[in-house]
């Protein structure tokens, strides 16, 4: 990775390439939709196969020259058949959002209606946030998590439906720190003959690692990214039964997109491989277990969670308890400031803008990858603790930095 033929085109990007290296290697890497690429999949994205157009599908392409594209995509394909079980999967679309775009273009018209889980309750803007096409295009209701207890209100989500009558309901979701029981969100979407979408972007490598329960089988649909827990190469993936195959593909492209970016199915088939190794097992499992640790450490630091705690790979506080006066937007500059990267991130009940609001957001899949074990993991919640309660304190964020960089040295990244 030393950018030598960008250097010698380009001496600005490669100083801009060279420096994010330097960044992920010296910063402890949080957001809980992040995560590091083996140096295969990073080989494979920076491929060859950026130069062809392989537009349509292997064994029917528009254009010649696809032998090798094709070799490429159905080894994505048959690698993820095996990794979720699913009867069909479609690994062209270039983003989480687009999967679900695809979906959507497949099975709805303008106007019909959509039921999701609200943004600041942990939803995401492509489940129908005014913000986003899908907010704009389709007549959109949502439900909330218990205001008591942080999780899902199924009976909400039930009734909900009943009332609204929607064509689809949409589970999975992008800040929800607990299992989701895709079941009875099927039940609901049964009784008022909806079709259920579920969006598993932040915990397609749980999923396929086996340490949450799959939506596959269960929901319709099941959409995600291959770039966050799964650790592949950046894009999205759709999985569904035989039935929902040609509009899906059809929705994909030409529907949604052109040419695929067989680049990047190349990482994703790379990224698919290795999760199919036993390895990959119990990555995902330390990646939940040290989501624990850092929840306990939080907690015991006096920090309230969302929901109490975890069972995936994030942590969700409020910090309107512990620090009444400190938006998340604010703990998280100052923790980037001591080199520990995470979001500010909207809260049940929010009572700030979303651009500052009342959240931070922690996710372990990077650091786990990493090697990062649960004594360092508790340490991390440690430093968190020490710069939240000392935002203002520059001698604070020095220090808490110097040893973040020490830890980050322990655990290198590309070596």
């Amino acid at each position: 990775m030393d950018h030598e033929h960008v250097r010698e085109v380009d001496p600005a990007v490669a100083d801009a390439l060279d420096g994010e290296r330097d960044r992920q290697e010296q910063t402890l890497a949080m957001i809980a939709s992040e995560n590091h690429v083996s140096e295969a999949v990073l080989e494979a994205q920076g491929s060859v196969l950026t130069n062809k157009y392989a537009e349509g599908y292997p064994g029917g392409r528009y254009y010649a020259g696809c032998e090798y594209a094709d070799e490429v995509e159905e080894l994505a394909i048959e690698r993820a058949k095996e990794l979720w079980g699913a009867e069909h999967v479609n690994v062209q679309p270039h983003s989480g959002t687009q999967a679900n775009q695809a979906v959507y273009y497949a099975v709805l018209d303008p106007g019909d209606k959509i039921l999701s889980l609200d943004l600041n309750h942990g939803g995401h803007l492509s489940h129908g946030h005014p913000a986003n096409f899908t907010g704009q295009i389709y007549e959109v209701e949502q439900y909330e998590v218990d205001a008591d207890t942080g999780y899902i209100d199924y009976e909400g989500l039930r009734e909900a439906a009943e009332e609204f009558e929607p064509d689809i309901i949409v589970s999975g979701y992008s800040a929800y720190p607990r299992t989701v029981d895709w079941e009875e969100i099927q039940a609901a979407a049964d009784a008022v003959d909806a079709y259920h979408l579920a969006d598993i972007a932040h915990i397609t490598g749980l999923v396929a690692a086996g340490v949450h329960p799959s939506p596959v089988g269960v929901a319709d649909f099941v959409t995600g990214s291959t770039h966050k827990t799964i650790r592949a190469g950046r894009g999205g993936i759709v999985l569904c039964d035989e039935q929902f195959a040609d509009d899906i593909d059809k929705a994909v492209f030409p529907g949604g997109q052109g040419g695929p970016l067989m680049h990047n199915v190349a990482g994703k088939a790379v990224g698919f491989k290795e999760a199919l190794d036993p390895s990959f097992d119990e990555y995902a499992q330390n990646v939940v277990d040290n989501a624990d640790v850092l929840a306990e450490t939080l907690q015991d630091h006096g920090f309230t969670l969302v929901s109490g705690g975890t069972d995936n790979h994030l942590v969700l506080v409020d910090l309107r308890d512990s620090h009444p006066d400190l938006p998340g937007g604010d703990a998280a500059d100052a923790l980037a400031a001591a080199n520990i990267v995470l979001n500010g991130n909207t809260v049940p009940s929010e009572t700030r803008s979303p651009f500052n609001p009342s959240g931070i957001r922690a996710g372990t899949a990077g650091l786990t990858t990493r090697g990062f074990d649960a004594a360092a993991i508790e340490e991390v919640g440690d430093l968190i603790h020490r710069v939240v309660d000392n935002v203002d304190s520059d001698d604070v964020i020095y220090e808490v930095g110097e040893r973040v960089v020490e830890l980050c040295e322990e655990h290198p990244l590309y070596e």
